[in-house]
């Protein structure tokens, strides 16, 4: 299929078109930077009834604190990207096969008790109406008959990008533990499960919100032991909540003290097969063991 990847030359983007150009898909970058790929506002010449448009795009959240201005960019970035998308879509006169819509767990907000599924309501914080108005940039497309499918991401577990480079490098260093209480939950995917669903959900007739994590969510603590022990390493520095909000202010609690227990239910009811389903053998994969 030919497929334009909307944020491509990032982190997930990166990989996603990288698996699926090894997999015979005539793969696109659509970029604001014309030296890295397809200018948004030339998408609509690209445009086929065989085209699959990803929309990837979006401002980092775990890169600088949580300023007004930094908070104002998360937000717009997302919904610029999306509803200019729609615009070249409208521009173009044609229909893609289908449409994926990046999004994130953050959807559910936060909570260490409740479990979460596609059907589950949105939160009520900045992390879940951000998400929300990132879902709707898109909405306008399914209106125009094309098969929308919504992404929402867990924490991806890669190690070349991402978070877990930076997780696990205290780790490394002989200096990990638990973060704040450890009790938090973790919903988390490894990088090659999430290209292969993405492939998935392409090419099966999907349509609607799918949770992309893996079936088993872990809490930090369980989460650091198996860390620890994959590596090699001692855990015995607990980080404290704290210091986290001292260093990296409102983001502390959003990213890394609180979190959501997310089940991928509609992947798992349509088949999917995980590779990696639990998280030892994730971790296991990241550091080459077994």
């Amino acid at each position: 299929m030919r497929v334009l990847i909307a944020g491509g030359s990032g982190f997930i983007g990166s990989h996603l078109s990288e698996f699926l150009s090894g997999r015979g898909h005539e793969v696109f970058i659509v970029s604001r930077d014309p030296s890295r790929g397809i200018p948004y506002d030339e998408v609509h010449n690209h445009v086929r009834e065989d085209t699959v448009i990803v929309n990837l795009a979006g401002e980092n959240i775990a890169s600088g604190r949580w300023t007004r201005a930094k908070k104002k960019k998360i937000k717009e970035s997302r919904v610029w990207a999306g509803r200019k998308l729609v615009e070249e879509i409208r521009k173009s006169g044609q229909k893609p096969a289908v449409f994926l819509q990046a999004s994130a767990v953050g959807y559910y907000g936060r909570s260490r008790d409740e479990e979460f599924h596609e059907d589950s309501p949105a939160g009520d914080d900045f992390l879940s109406h951000v998400v929300v108005e990132w879902e709707n940039s898109t909405r306008e497309v399914e209106e125009m008959g094309i098969r929308r499918v919504i992404l929402r991401i867990g924490l991806v577990l890669a190690r070349d990008g991402g978070a877990y480079p930076r997780m696990s490098l205290p780790f490394r260093l002989g200096l990990g533990g638990r973060i704040g209480s450890g009790e938090q939950w973790m919903s988390w995917i490894h990088i090659g499960d999430l290209v292969r669903a993405v492939e998935f959900l392409m090419e099966n007739g999907h349509h609607g919100p799918f949770n992309l994590t893996a079936p088993n969510p872990v809490r930090n603590e369980e989460f650091t032991r198996l860390l620890c022990r994959t590596i090699r390493r001692p855990c015995f520095f607990p980080v404290p909540s704290f210091f986290l909000r001292l260093v990296f202010g409102e983001m502390a609690d959003y990213l890394l003290l609180e979190g959501q227990k997310v089940i991928p239910r509609r992947l798992i009811e349509s088949g999917f097969q995980f590779v990696y389903p639990d998280l030892k053998r994730a971790l296991e994969s990241l550091e080459g063991v077994g």
